[in-house]
């Protein structure tokens, strides 16, 4: 797991927290705090003017009301003007005083004197004469760019209204004054922010430290490692979620100690089974394959894991993972080839949750290759071995019914049908002994009468006594060595081998024809080979013509009286020796049938 980046961490994240608390907090502290104090300045400073307007207007009222003046006396104007800059402090900038036909009898502004006399067109004035109420505004001052508050209040006589003051106020001092606090509030929340990070860092340690070694105990459970246990800082929430999280490391190890032996039973038991066995998820996913199941489908185990079932198998388009589900009976998988066949049989098993959902599914495979193969040969074997019987027996009852019938009486027929019916007799007769002998070949408790025989003399009697008895035209040749083999063996089964083998290569040899004898040493084995010159076997029925009651011509050879059983006794026998027996064939040109014997040349010395 990567570690964990500054920008990412907890602990920055409490720090953030903490500050962005803190900061919003003085914030709303502060504008509260602002808004409010500007007003109050603002309102104080307009009282504290108004409270000035109330006693100028006064002693402007008692000014404009005097009527006894003495011709030596100053002027309404002048007296006006006196007062006026009286008044005037460095918070006003300029008072005027207007009369009730709005002329202006006064200012307190020196460059502003030539004013006096004229109409003013002041809204404001013209408001407070008409209405007898104050008003008042703040303006911008286009010259200098500063906030000015404009006062405007009645002077009233006896209940009329008799004149007007208007005044200018310097209000940007008070907007001045608000800058400086402003700037004295933002260095102080800075300060106390700064303060606050670094609480806020010793603060959130305290916190994060047990979660960090928290984290690193999960980092180590995730290894396998259970041993480890967080240190606890308090008792606390967060002292008790770390003795919490010590409690569960324990729970766990022993319950992964618990679920390790039994996946180690598990796998015992699954590596030790003869059959396949997978396992899927409840998508039909591959979670598990044990060696068999890997070896029967020819897979590796990384390859087909997290891959879907119905194609590790081959049912892609008969089945979807449901259907494998909701089969009862076995599926038979056949991966059979030209060269060789393979059968295996899948068994199925859904795993259920106590819910009743389905969590996955059990396959089972066995291999049914041999038990196939072995039900395919019974039933060829009954096949033939019916067919083979009721030939005969269909030709004895033909003939036997046509000699019922009267046959029996006509000299001529009746030795032939007689001569048929004895024929076939004798074939049956044939077959039962050959099915008896390959009977005693198949039981376990078949014994050989071994003894130690020359060999090659023992093969000069054999061909010497065909020799003697063979019908056709058929020349003999011999190629053995003239030094004695000894060899171990039954000698009735071995000359049972040698007849049939010797008695083939006289059935399918033309007249003219020549049959080769060889004897050679090979690699511990004597090499015993007969070499016919018939018509030969093609090339794809070589590997079958040991194979019970497999003939390549079988017209000719029933007509023969052979049973096809001949070559499959020699290979058994041959077999229960410690040989191997073989054909060899040039189609058109004849064919060789070769066995083997063992043989030891060290136990000469003891039969010479």
């Amino acid at each position: 797991m990567k570690k964990v980046g500054l920008s990412r961490s907890i602990h920055l994240k409490f720090v953030m927290i903490y500050v962005l608390l803190i900061l919003l907090a003085m914030q709303i502290i502060g504008v509260y705090f602002v808004r409010e104090l500007e007003q109050k300045l603002v309102d104080n400073f307009q009282t504290s003017i108004k409270s000035r307007v109330d006693l100028l207007e006064y002693s402007i009222r008692e000014e404009m009301l005097k009527k006894d003046r003495a011709e030596d006396d100053p002027t309404e104007e002048e007296e006006i003007g006196k007062i006026l800059d009286d008044s005037v402090t460095s918070d006003i900038s300029e008072i005027r005083v207007i009369n009730s036909r709005n002329r202006i009898i006064g200012t307190s502004e020196p460059n502003n004197q030539g004013l006096i006399g004229q109409v003013t067109a002041d809204k404001l004035v013209k408001a407070v004469l008409a209405t007898g109420f104050d008003y008042d505004d703040i303006y911008l001052d286009n010259q200098t760019g500063n906030r000015i508050w404009v006062y405007t209040a009645p002077i009233n006589s006896n209940n009329e209204v008799i004149g007007a003051i208007y005044l200018v106020a310097k209000i940007e001092t008070v907007y001045d004054q608000m800058n400086e606090i402003n700037k004295i509030f933002t260095n102080g929340t800075l300060i106390a922010l700064a303060i606050t990070a670094i609480l806020g860092v010793l603060l959130a340690q305290t916190v994060t430290r047990p979660i960090s070694d928290m984290r690193k105990q999960a980092l180590a459970m995730a290894k396998g490692n259970f041993s480890r246990k967080v240190k606890v800082y308090g008792y606390d929430e967060i002292g008790q979620l770390a003795i919490t999280f010590n409690n569960l490391t324990k729970r766990l190890q022993e319950a992964q100690a618990t679920t390790e032996g039994e996946r180690r039973k598990l796998s015992s038991v699954l590596s030790y089974m003869t059959d396949g066995v997978i396992a899927t998820d409840r998508k039909g996913r591959v979670i598990l394959i044990n060696d068999p199941a890997a070896n029967m489908l020819n897979v590796s185990r990384e390859t087909v894991l997290s891959q879907p079932i119905v194609s590790l198998l081959g049912l892609d388009e008969e089945y979807t993972f449901e259907d494998l589900s909701n089969e009862q009976d076995s599926i038979i998988l056949d991966y059979s080839t030209k060269e060789k066949p393979y059968i295996l049989r899948a068994n199925f098993s859904i795993i259920q949750k106590e819910t009743g959902f389905v969590n996955g599914l059990i396959t089972v495979l066995h291999d049914i290759t041999e038990q196939e193969k072995i039900d395919l040969e019974r039933r060829e074997f009954v096949a033939n071995v019916s067919h083979e019987l009721r030939t005969p027996l269909t030709t004895m009852r033909s003939y036997l019914e046509a000699l019922a019938d009267g046959a029996w009486q006509d000299e001529n027929i009746a030795p032939q049908f007689l001569d048929v019916t004895q024929n076939e007799t004798e074939r049956m007769i044939r077959l039962v002994n050959d099915l008896l002998q390959l009977s005693k070949m198949d039981s376990k408790d078949y014994r050989f009468n071994k003894d130690w025989v020359d060999f090659i003399l023992f093969f000069h009697r054999i061909i010497d006594r065909f020799d003697m008895t063979k019908d056709l035209n058929v020349t003999f040749k011999r190629v053995l060595p003239e030094q004695s083999m000894f060899v171990e063996v039954d000698q009735d089964k071995i000359t049972q081998v040698l007849d049939n083998i010797i008695s083939n290569a006289l059935k399918y040899s033309p007249e003219g024809g020549m049959i080769t004898f060889k004897v050679i040493e090979k690699n511990g084995f004597i090499e015993v080979s007969v070499s016919d010159q018939g018509l030969g076997i093609p090339k794809e029925n070589l590997d079958k013509v040991f194979e019970r009651f497999y003939r390549v011509d079988k017209a000719r050879t029933r007509q023969m009286g052979g049973t096809g059983l001949g070559l499959a006794i020699a290979k058994e026998m041959i077999s229960a020796h410690g040989g191997d027996v073989w054909a060899s064939s040039n189609e058109g040109k004849g064919t060789t049938i070769t066995f083997t014997l063992p043989y030891d040349p060290t136990q000469e010395d003891d039969w010479s």
